[in-house]
């Protein structure tokens, strides 16, 4: 009788994991609407969200900059304490310590709580909400016959409209713009479950807008457009001169977030934000195959971006990169927990005077025995430098590499220019593990 019983119970148990199974396996055929002209089809919506004019963006841009970093530090701080606790309820049985990720990517359901992603900024760039409170629009076609006169289903269409989307595609595609794809405010690009490339043609600017979040694309071999007419909104289209060639060129805008995205050999820059943007995250993306990486300050001339404020985060700055990764001017960059595994000439560059704050990175040097410094001073004589604040806390040195620190090692300016707090150096490899486009499918954890 009592192997009976067991075997009951057995039974029993196999009986209620098999309804578990097709319970969850009936949610997870729950779709994103789509609509076959690749229209918008309404899912939900807020009068929260309120559009801003370009102009307008970009003359209060500076109003975003944040004026108390220590509370943001210490509002991140919670939120991987919380995260931890979870996991150690096993909740969160995938996290891998980067606060991002364990935030969303160990809901099997992700793709049916996309939006969730909104609420898992981090840094200066944290309150960037995208499309999170509008409608689901699905890119059905990968075609960008004509700048101006966009067709629904494509991904310009989808980007210039006034009302806030969270932009998704049907299928894999390789996009190629023939120019520069203008965004408007509140737009997500969301590429996760899919294998979406913009590449050999024009890439995104992201110009006079703010609440942008970029995630899950694979950016590169962007050319020099231009000279021709382009659309910016159902209302305005206008004359576009040469843009460079960037994978994505911010320009004054705020409230910015590029995540988790593979950037490589662009005619320019991968990612650069000027002309008085702030309130950015770059955060989780793998870049590699190019010059001259990410640039942040338009000029040692133009001291409007004074306030701008960067945070550059668990990123993976991999194979065949020079330079840049970022090259700072005037404002207040945190540059923390990214892995460094090849430079050419530097990683860290600046000049006017810029705060930078590198913390718990891992730096690891080329061979050249010419270039293990980190960092570059671009252009300027030490007895200007030597006052600027730049610090490096808890970075891991690898193979002869060194950080050469300037300025006031505790100077009030560093409080300006932190964001979150740092994890040991040691956990860099498995909170970078994750860096570029992901692999998500739908129906299992990313």
């Amino acid at each position: 009788m009592a192997v009976s019983r067991r075997w009951v119970g057995l039974c029993s148990m196999v009986l209620v994991m098999m309804l578990c199974v097709g319970t969850i396996a009936k949610v997870l055929e729950e779709q994103i609407p789509e609509t076959e002209n690749g229209g918008t089809e309404k899912l939900q919506s807020s009068s929260k969200s309120s559009m801003v004019a370009g102009s307008e963006v970009a003359e209060g841009s500076n109003e975003h900059a944040v004026d108390n970093p220590e509370e943001v530090a210490s509002m991140v701080e919670m939120s991987i304490r919380n995260s931890t606790e979870r996991r150690k309820l096993g909740y969160f049985s995938c996290g891998t310590g980067n606060p991002i990720d364990d935030c969303w990517r160990c809901d099997p359901n992700w793709q049916t709580n996309r939006k969730r992603l909104a609420d898992c900024g981090i840094g200066f760039g944290r309150n960037a909400v995208g499309g999170r409170d509008g409608r689901f629009y699905v890119v059905t076609d990968a075609g960008d016959d004509d700048p101006v006169n966009p067709r629904p289903g494509t991904l310009r269409h989808a980007v210039i409209q006034e009302e806030p989307l969270w932009i998704v595609f049907k299928r894999d595609m390789v996009i190629q713009l023939k120019q520069e794809l203008l965004m408007n405010s509140f737009k997500t690009i969301d590429g996760r479950g899919t294998n979406v490339h913009i590449a050999n043609g024009a890439c995104i600017t992201i110009q006079f807008v703010t609440n942008v979040i970029i995630h899950g694309l694979h950016i590169h071999d962007c050319k020099p457009t231009g000279n021709a007419m382009v659309r910016s909104s159902p209302s305005h289209f206008g004359w576009r001169t040469m843009a460079d060639g960037d994978a994505i060129s911010i320009f004054g805008s705020s409230h910015v977030w590029v995540d988790h995205n593979s950037l490589s050999n662009c005619a320019d820059g991968l990612v650069d934000a000027v002309m008085g943007s702030t309130a950015i995250t770059i955060s989780n993306n793998h870049f590699t195959h190019h010059n001259e990486v990410i640039l942040l300050g338009h000029s040692d001339s133009y001291t409007r971006d004074k306030q701008m404020q960067v945070t550059i985060a668990y990123n993976h700055f991999g194979e065949g990169l020079i330079q840049r990764m970022p090259r700072c001017r005037h404002g207040y960059f945190h540059v923390v927990n990214n892995d460094y595994t090849h430079w050419e000439m530097y990683a860290i560059g600046g000049s006017a005077d810029p705060t930078i704050n590198s913390q718990g990175n891992r730096y690891a040097a080329p061979t050249n025995p010419f270039a293990k410094e980190v960092t570059k001073r671009v252009e300027t004589s030490q007895s200007e430098w030597k006052g600027w604040n730049w610090r490096s806390e808890g970075d891991l040195l690898l193979n002869g590499a060194y950080f050469t620190p300037s300025g006031a090692g505790a100077s009030a300016s560093y409080a300006r220019a932190s964001s979150l707090g740092a994890k040991s150096s040691s956990m860099v490899g498995s909170i970078t593990s994750g860096a570029g486009a992901l692999g998500c499918r739908r129906g299992r954890q990313c």
